[in-house]
């Protein structure tokens, strides 16, 4: 077949689908309309000729002597009567096939025990195929035990002319075809629906992942600007209230006061456009996007010691091990840790605290220890923690690590990170 063929083929196989999904679905909406069709069309096909030719051959044809069978002949009502209770029951073939396959099955037995011979008889084959492709499975064994019991009464009953291991095959092959097609279809219907309910699923679950995946965007952004901004507005009200002091007594230490509260905003204002620009889709492409500056690290925890300082508290930094060697991750984590619990100490404590900051690595565990010499004057309600302590716990676990904060022996407040830098399986952290 040429491509051209193959090509021409495409819109005839496009309207065959469309054409059988709206069958399948007139179907679902009036299911009764497909059953009356099939029992008019095996009345049709198979019981009009009977009533019309007066049954099966009779005897008086011209075929071989041995296929001239003597039937019994039955009168026209009593012909009706069994074409009726063999094809009115398909119209439950689907509902109730159970119950339809043994309705024709004790009909077929009464009409074979009578002698008599009904082209309507291939509605047996139709009812076991509509119990294999619709009924419970476990009724399956008891059907074809009541099959093959008719089907050995039909063989006897036809020995006077053909051998009865010659009709059992036919007749026992006819009826494993039939079984066979509705096993076949049930099981690809069934094939259909699990790839159905495997794509739903997939797509709920890629939903999930999406809104997942979001939650967790929101949750970075929102504590990175509460870092971000909680620091520095600490900063800068401590610088103002100090500049509002100073300005009457030192008019110079005033000046310096709203210098550092310029510089301090505007790092947080670049700090916070750096925050927003990762959020904010390039519309002209990667030269159209935000220039994004550096995250922080341990490097520039010299800095914000400074700008504490500057904002009144006295901060004894110092490092063990090898800090710069920590990935950028982990670097960040450090950073971000040591800022809130700076900031926390700039809120609570007084003017002139003592603050003992420390890293220390030691093989795959790092360690942040901030202790500050108090007075501790808490904000909120007893036993309530703020989100800085909640965002320091999140970045720790992070890392399989955790935060541990409280007062300390000698009248001031700690808190204390430790972070597990143990490389996990299954790639970078």
């Amino acid at each position: 077949m040429t491509a051209d063929e193959l090509n021409g083929m495409g819109p005839l196989v496009a309207r065959l689908s469309r054409g059988g999904q709206r069958l399948r679905q007139a179907d679902r909406a009036r299911p009764w309309v497909l059953d009356t069709a099939v029992v008019a069309l095996v009345f049709l096909m198979f019981c009009l000729p009977d009533l019309l030719h007066g049954g099966v051959d009779d005897g008086d044809g011209d075929g071989p002597r041995r296929f001239r069978i003597a039937f019994t002949q039955l009168p026209v009502a009593g012909m009706l009567a069994l074409q009726a209770g063999l094809v009115l029951p398909l119209l439950w073939r689907r509902r109730r096939p159970a119950a339809a396959f043994a309705a024709i099955t004790a009909v077929f037995v009464l009409q074979w025990s009578l002698g008599a011979a009904l082209r309507a008889d291939v509605a047996l084959f139709v009812a076991l195929y509509s119990l294999a492709l619709h009924g419970r499975l476990r009724r399956l064994p008891w059907a074809c035990a009541a099959m093959a019991g008719a089907m050995v009464l039909v063989a006897v009953r036809v020995s006077a002319a053909v051998p009865v291991w010659d009709a059992l095959f036919f007749l026992l092959s006819t009826a494993t075809a039939a079984l066979a097609l509705g096993l076949m279809i049930r099981i690809r219907r069934a094939q259909l629906a699990g790839l159905r309910d495997r794509a739903a699923r997939l797509e709920i679950e890629r939903d999930q992942r999406s809104r997942l995946a979001t939650a967790t965007e929101r949750t970075r952004v929102a504590r990175e600007m509460h870092d971000i901004v909680g620091h520095n507005l600490s900063v800068i009200i401590t610088l103002a209230d100090a500049g509002s002091y100073a300005t009457d007594i030192a008019p110079e230490r005033g000046k310096e006061a709203l210098r550092l509260i310029g510089d301090t905003g505007r790092q947080a204002l670049g700090e916070l456009r750096r925050v927003l620009g990762v959020l904010r889709e390039a519309a002209d492409g990667p030269a159209g996007g935000p220039e994004l500056s550096p995250q922080p690290g341990i490097v520039d925890i010299g800095a914000l010691c400074a700008k504490v300082r500057a904002a009144g508290l006295e901060v004894v930094y110092r490092t063990s091990g090898d800090v710069d060697a920590l990935d950028d991750g982990v670097q960040l984590t450090v950073y971000r840790i040591v800022q809130e619990a700076l900031t926390n100490t700039l809120k609570h404590a007084a003017t002139d605290t003592r603050v003992r900051l420390a890293i220390l690595v030691e093989d795959s565990r790092l360690t942040i220890q901030v202790q500050d010499s108090g007075p501790v004057a808490p904000s909120g309600p007893p036993n309530e923690e703020g989100h800085g302590l909640v965002g320091m716990r999140e970045r720790a676990a992070l890392y399989g690590g955790s935060v541990s904060a409280g007062p300390t022996g000698g009248g001031g407040w700690g808190v204390e990170a430790v972070l597990d830098l143990t490389p996990r399986s299954g790639g970078a952290r």
